[in-house]
């Protein structure tokens, strides 16, 4: 349930779908939740609000034992940084945060200085429109 969310763990993901604009996000939390299904809205049962969710092709297996899915789940919460901008995250991140802009089917996403709200991006990133430019961490 962390940003350690290793390649193994979403070789079976064929897309991620966006409840949000994610380029208007700094972070998104990511986590591996077990589902009942490969595909669909998974319901929503933490404080905050669901941002995304990971689909799983029909080669992914149940578990043996609950009949579930490992899917991820990207997330945030009401003292993230796109809710409050000079909250506790002003500058850091949750250890299951990542950049939303790294992620794709089957590649875990990762850390970077926009996620981390460093001081250079906190300057390009917190315009009034919230506007983003590239901080050279970005894949395409």
């Amino acid at each position: 349930m962390s940003s350690l969310i290793t390649v193994d763990e979403v070789r079976d993901e064929t897309g991620l779908v966006w409840l949000e604009d994610i380029t208007l996000l700094d972070y998104v939390r990511q986590s591996l939740d077990r589902l009942p299904t490969r595909r669909g809205r998974p319901a929503y049962r933490r404080d905050g609000r669901m941002v995304g969710y990971a689909t799983l092709g029909p080669g992914a297996r149940a578990s043996r034992s609950s009949g579930t899915f490992r899917r991820r789940v990207f997330w945030l919460l009401p003292h993230d940084r796109d809710s409050e901008p000079e909250g506790l995250y002003a500058v850091g991140a949750p250890a299951e945060a990542v950049d939303p802009t790294t992620l794709a089917p089957t590649r875990t996403g990762r850390r970077t200085r926009r996620s981390e709200g460093s001081p250079s991006s906190l300057a390009t990133h917190r315009t009034p429109s919230r506007s983003r430019q590239d901080d050279g961490d970005r894949h395409p």
